[in-house]
């Protein structure tokens, strides 16, 4: 039976093209260092894992919408960690994990053929996945003057970015806000690593598109997109939310009812334990800080250049080569890294580096790069 028309549509699965790459990092004697997809190893937090086995019995269907104590938690915790105001329960909804609601959110806002959907120059794959889905045309730039008198549906930013962890700063950001607002389109940002910052000086620290200073105290045409999966190693737990314009929060709503696009209750009951909990994330930050102190120094010593990666879990690196000779070379050691061009053509001479491993697969790691 032929595929579905729907499937050749969508770009190819990236990671599918690694696999003889992983093939060649797993023959190594002492085994692959994977730091190729980022995926958290670390013991999810026992404050979340105790509040997950007390919800355990949970007989009945959940509401799309979310527990009011849930969407509650996610307000308090932007309000704490990022100096949010003005949200209230109509602007927060629980959603299955940020890449499902980043794939489906173009389709489930009715944006369809004939409507363009901006991601950055170097983006996540999911969010072209998620226009070309809906029928959308997709431009990846950073520059909104390349973007003539094109008033696109949706416009994404990403800060701290995957996969450069660059920061946008305050002036760049209200500068999008504004922009989206004079043309009628709806900015989402993507801030799942907002809480992995790693540089001091106030001009790198990330913000929220969502604080006053932003967006000028309104939120209108702007929704943020939230995941706990990194912050507190719940990638298996799928707990993630989107919060901002409750008109567009409301129209998600309604859509992923017919839908029946649930968060199973238990998890919700973990997110709260999750998100009134700054000590895990503390020392997740620490554990990371020192993972990534450690890769860092082996790649520049291995002849490695890192650009960028003021934040999140991945350092940006080249060596002035084409970016799969580099994923070869290191695969050869037995070190899968994924390469520059999953995320865009400007990164063709880059990989990308994960430092989400053990303590032990990150000094493997270093070893093999000495």
């Amino acid at each position: 039976m032929s595929r579905p028309l729907v499937s050749r549509r969508l770009p190819d699965f990236p990671w599918d093209s690694l696999a003889d790459y992983a093939r060649t990092a797993r023959a190594h004697p002492d085994g692959i260092v994977d730091l190729s997809v980022g995926t958290p190893v670390d013991p999810t937090p026992e404050v979340v894992q105790h509040a997950l086995a007390g919800a355990a019995d949970s007989p009945g269907y959940p509401a799309t919408i979310g527990r009011p104590e849930t969407r509650q938690a996610c307000i308090d915790w932007l309000a704490r960690r990022f100096g949010v105001i003005g949200l209230d329960l109509s602007c927060v909804l629980p959603v299955i994990g940020s890449k499902e609601l980043i794939a489906s959110l173009p389709t489930h806002l009715g944006i369809g053929p004939g409507d363009v959907v901006v991601q950055p120059a170097l983006a996540y794959p999911t969010y072209e996945v998620g226009a070309v889905l809906a029928g959308a045309a997709v431009v990846a730039t950073d520059s909104l003057t390349a973007l003539g008198p094109q008033r696109p549906a949706i416009l994404w930013v990403n800060s701290p970015s995957n996969p450069t962890g660059k920061v946008l700063g305050l002036g760049h950001l209200r500068k999008v806000v504004d922009w989206c607002r004079e043309r009628g389109t709806l900015l989402v940002s993507d801030e799942c690593y907002l809480e992995y910052s790693w540089k001091d000086e106030p001009e790198l620290r990330p913000m929220s598109v969502l604080h006053p200073a932003v967006n000028g105290g309104s939120l209108e045409g702007i929704l943020a997109v939230h995941s706990l999966s990194k912050r507190s190693n719940l990638a298996g737990y799928r707990c993630a939310f989107v919060a901002g314009d409750p008109a567009y929060v409301g129209e998600l709503l309604a859509v992923r009812k017919n839908l029946g696009l649930q968060m199973p209750g238990p998890q919700q009951v973990a997110m709260v334990a999750a998100l009134a909990d700054d000590q895990h994330v503390t020392e997740q930050h620490a554990r990371y800080a020192a993972r990534r102190a450690v890769l860092r120094v082996a790649l520049e010593d291995a002849g490695f250049r890192i650009d960028h990666s003021e934040g999140s879990l991945y350092l940006w690196a080249t060596r002035g080569e084409p970016c799969l000779e580099t994923v070869g070379r290191l695969a050869e050691r037995g070190v899968l890294v994924a390469p520059g061009s999953f995320y865009g053509t400007t990164g063709e001479r880059h990989v990308r580096v994960a430092f989400t491993a053990t303590d032990e697969r990150i000094g493997q790691a270093v070893s093999r790069l000495a």
